[in-house]
């Protein structure tokens, strides 16, 4: 295929990452809007390189013309999550969804790869509308966590370096930490809750924050500058050590002065 065949060829795949993307944003919008823990920590996705593609089929002796059917990963989404008991609940997202078709999963989470490869993958039928019609191209949904995201860049990388071929002694080291990720994740996923509860309390008081300056700032432009820098030194007071009680009164008090103004 020339340069341009390429680029038409990848316009589905360009297409599919962008919706999927967007989609999987917005379900963590979702639950974070309803004021519940999201099992979506954050998304990306990419579309393998042409270089890449061409390499994996000269390895797997696919046939250009067949790319689109055999190659699944042409289109991949990455779904980064807390803790190691959210990587179920995703996947329950996606089986559940209507817009999409669950080819297979191969769940390297719980049979690990010799190399202390850990993650699960989903390879999906995605609908895609084009200019022409609808046109189903397949992709992989890789959903893991934060520590095996790490741990599979660092792998990666090194493949590329030793064009697939690391040495002995740093694959011994790279397995060592790919067992210590885990370990991480575990002894993580016995304090999930404490962690839920001091991101959710974080969370509360970043808003509550925001919402004082906001009213802070509205003063400020209505010209009562004495009243907005009285406020500011009580927030700036509370903001390190105060308790959310105390920045509740703060933003009550602001929201009557404003409501006396008005």
């Amino acid at each position: 295929m020339a340069i341009g065949e390429w680029k038409t060829f990848l316009i589905p795949y360009s297409q599919a990452v962008e919706e999927l993307k967007v989609k999987f944003k917005s379900i963590r919008k979702e639950y974070r809007k309803k004021n519940e823990y999201s099992p979506i920590e954050f998304v990306t996705g990419r579309v393998k390189e042409i270089s890449s593609i061409l390499e994996k089929a000269n390895k797997f002796n696919i046939p250009l013309d067949r790319i689109g059917y055999e190659m699944e990963d042409i289109a991949g989404i990455r779904v980064m999550c807390q803790f190691v008991d959210d990587i179920e609940k995703v996947v329950e997202i996606i089986r559940n969804r209507k817009d999409m078709s669950i080819m297979y999963e191969k769940d390297y989470v719980s049979n690990v790869k010799e190399s202390g490869y850990r993650s699960y993958h989903v390879i999906i039928k995605y609908p895609v509308n084009m200019a022409e019609g609808e046109k189903e191209i397949l992709a992989e949904f890789q959903i893991r966590t934060l520590a095996m995201n790490f741990w599979a860049t660092i792998e990666h990388s090194l493949n590329y370096k030793y064009k697939q071929d690391i040495p002995g002694g740093i694959k011994l080291k790279l397995k060592s930490a790919a067992d210590a990720a885990f370990q991480l994740d575990q002894q993580m996923l016995e304090i999930k809750d404490e962690i839920k509860d001091a991101q959710k309390l974080f969370e509360v008081k970043s808003s509550l924050v925001s919402d004082i300056m906001n009213n802070i700032l509205t003063m400020s432009s209505m010209g009562k500058l004495t009243e907005s820098t009285r406020y500011q030194i009580q927030l700036n007071n509370l903001i390190e050590e105060g308790e959310v009680s105390e920045l509740v009164s703060l933003l009550r008090s602001t929201e009557k002065l404003l409501q006396m103004y008005k």
